[in-house]
């Protein structure tokens, strides 16, 4: 079973579907697999930043993630064998992942990649959530399970002041709004794969309700499916 979890930047996505892949596995008789799907196209926003690409060459980029080795597993990610989980939450990897992000190319690449990851998964025996912008409308437009998790962005805005200070960093209010409604524009009106709410999704607004208020909620509904 395939379980999606769409939204904008900010909302809780990854922290809600880790969990809820661990709860489900805990709950019911099948093991079920997170996917951060953001931490594949950060890393090739990693591993530009490393070789030092030209951002205004889209190509240099591409070639990259041709080559690169990525895998997700256990809620960890890795750039040709190495652990990058953290390194790829890095304000410089935010800042450039958006030309991972946007390029068709690229998005052509790790929506392959995605799918076949959930293709493996499925064939042993195992469920999946996964987590994204695009998941239950290009990714996977047939899962039966699609949520549509989503906060205003002066809640986004908090946690993500909320996140820094818990990692020992500081951030402006003002700046961060900024580049959180930058980012809604870019993903909502890139040409492909853009952040919107999927066909027959159940909406989630976290504003106000805390990380396993939100679990709870999909928890309930996924036991639906089982």
């Amino acid at each position: 079973m395939i379980i999606t979890i769409d939204g904008p930047a900010g909302a809780g996505k990854s922290a809600a579907a880790r969990l809820l892949a661990q709860k489900l596995s805990e709950q019911s008789d099948k093991t079920f697999e997170y996917l951060d799907t953001g931490s594949m196209y950060r890393a090739i926003a990693l591993l530009g930043l490393r070789r030092k690409v030209d951002w205004n060459i889209a190509k240099q980029l591409e070639n990259l993630a041709e080559k690169a080795s990525i895998t997700v597993a256990d809620g960890k990610t890795f750039l040709d064998g190495e652990n990058i989980t953290e390194l790829v939450r890095s304000p410089e990897v935010t800042e450039k992942t958006r030309f991972a992000a946007d390029n068709p190319v690229i998005r052509q690449i790790m929506v392959a990649l995605q799918r076949s990851i959930a293709e493996q998964l499925l064939q042993h025996g195992k469920g999946l959530v996964t987590e994204g912008r695009d998941q239950g409308t290009a990714v996977f437009p047939d899962a039966p399970l699609k949520f549509f998790l989503t906060a205003t962005a002066e809640e986004r805005t908090k946690r993500r002041l909320g996140e820094l200070q818990q990692r020992g960093k500081q951030g402006n209010f003002n700046e961060i709004f900024r580049q959180i409604t930058e980012r809604d524009q870019r993903d909502t009106s890139r040409s492909v794969g853009p952040l919107k709410e999927p066909t027959n999704a159940i909406r989630i607004v976290s504003d106000g309700i805390t990380i396993e208020n939100v679990v709870n909620q999909l928890l309930q509904e996924s036991k639906k499916f089982l």
